[in-house]
């Protein structure tokens, strides 16, 4: 889709025809596709087809309702921050005293459209015309054309002096796949650092993955996740909360902030009666000392990131297992176990293991249809040995 095709898009003419292609199954594209390119001009048909799908994919990220009112790209579908994660962010930066930002590498505009619900007037900079149009359409289908202003640019050439605050989502993807490079950004990691700094407030979303030692020592390191999956690292500048301590894991969508106190490493220790597993933030965020000192917990292997304790304790930062059984690996004795125990389903988790989840559930050959019992299978290491641990999730 060019941006001709797009305009004709947002044309009275082309809502009409997105109107008629809205929920049509994969099934039934190639026959309502051929019965509207009698009525409409095929280019136009093809751009409402591939945004009905894009619209279906866009509702895990933004909802059911603004999923099927904004405009999409495939590759700035990709690339769009979580609506819920976004808001969070946004949210900060206002309860941070922001006003003004500029959003440098905008895409479709999903981060500018958090900022301007939250009342902060926002200056959204892309390279691509395509994007900058479906950017600037989806701040005007939201109502917030006059907090947004969109402009075509390289970042790099882009004045940031006298916005409040600076946020920057560098591309992490190339026509050949994900880049996990800070470098090989675009643009790469190190100028946004550095246009970063010089801001009065500034977040650079990076890959969750970035190594602490790639982490400025100015800069606050918050790791996100959503549901349990982490979705973001964001660079901070200028919270004042750099240096040691600099780090926290917030977990959407309840909002719950771990912030790192320099912990060392928790004790190591038997498997008590209880496990518990660290969220993803929690983890990446390198966390699991906070979270094991409100378990009262401890390590069941020093390279391994689950907590164990004695006792039942409730925490937004881990999720719990009542563990039953503690055995070496083997799966002749594991599914002669389940087996004598009625279990049909189980729910396999691994850290430390080489063995694939649906792996072990073949080898198992369990029958669901005439077994009722499930139970929570951890393939991990115990004191540096291949172990299982069985269980249950904690209410």
């Amino acid at each position: 889709m060019d941006g001709e095709v797009f305009a004709r898009l947002l044309s009275d003419e082309g809502q009409a025809l997105l109107r008629e292609v809205r929920g049509v199954e994969p099934a039934q594209e190639l026959a309502v596709a051929t019965r509207l390119r009698q009525r409409y001009e095929p280019a136009l048909v093809s751009a409402a087809m591939a945004q009905s799908r894009l619209r279906g994919r866009a509702e895990a990220k933004f909802g059911p309702s603004d999923a099927h009112s904004l405009y999409f790209t495939a590759d700035g579908l990709e690339q769009a921050t979580r609506a819920p994660v976004a808001a969070h962010r946004a949210r900060r930066m206002r309860e941070l005293g922001v006003r003004t930002a500029v959003d440098l590498c905008c895409g479709i505009g999903a981060d500018a459209l958090a900022l301007a619900r939250e009342g902060i007037r926002v200056l959204a900079v892309d390279r691509s015309p395509l994007t900058c149009a479906v950017a600037r359409a989806n701040a005007g289908v939201l109502g917030l054309a006059g907090l947004v202003e969109v402009r075509c640019a390289d970042v790099t050439e882009v004045a940031t002096e006298g916005y409040d605050a600076l946020f920057a989502d560098p591309a992490r993807r190339t026509g050949r796949g994900r880049v996990f490079d800070p470098e090989a950004y675009s643009p790469p990691l190190s100028w946004a650092v550095e246009t970063g700094r010089a801001a009065p407030l500034a977040a650079l979303k990076v890959a969750p993955g970035i190594p602490h030692e790639a982490v400025p020592p100015e800069a606050e390191a918050e790791w996100v996740s959503y549901g349990g999956d982490v979705k973001e690292a964001v660079l901070w500048f200028g919270t004042g909360r750099g240096s040691s301590g600099g780090v926290r894991a917030t977990l959407l969508p309840a909002g719950d902030t771990l912030a790192g106190r320099g912990l060392p490493d928790p004790e190591v220790g038997p498997v008590g009666r209880y496990l518990y597993e660290p969220d993803g933030a929690v983890i990446r965020a390198h966390l699991v000392a906070e979270a094991a000192e409100q378990l009262g917990g401890r390590l069941i292997d020093p390279t391994i990131a689950y907590v164990t304790a004695d006792t039942a304790h409730a925490t937004p930062y881990t999720t719990g297992y009542e563990i039953t059984d503690v055995l070496p690996f083997n799966v002749k004795k594991l599914r002669a176990l389940l087996r004598a125990r009625g279990v049909g389903v189980v729910t396999v988790k691994k850290r430390g293991s080489a063995v694939e989840p649906e792996e072990l559930r073949r080898k198992l050959k369990l029958e669901p249809k005439s077994a009722s019992g499930s139970c929570t299978v951890f393939l991990t290491r115990v004191a540096g040995a291949p172990s299982m641990l069985l269980g249950h999730p904690l209410a």
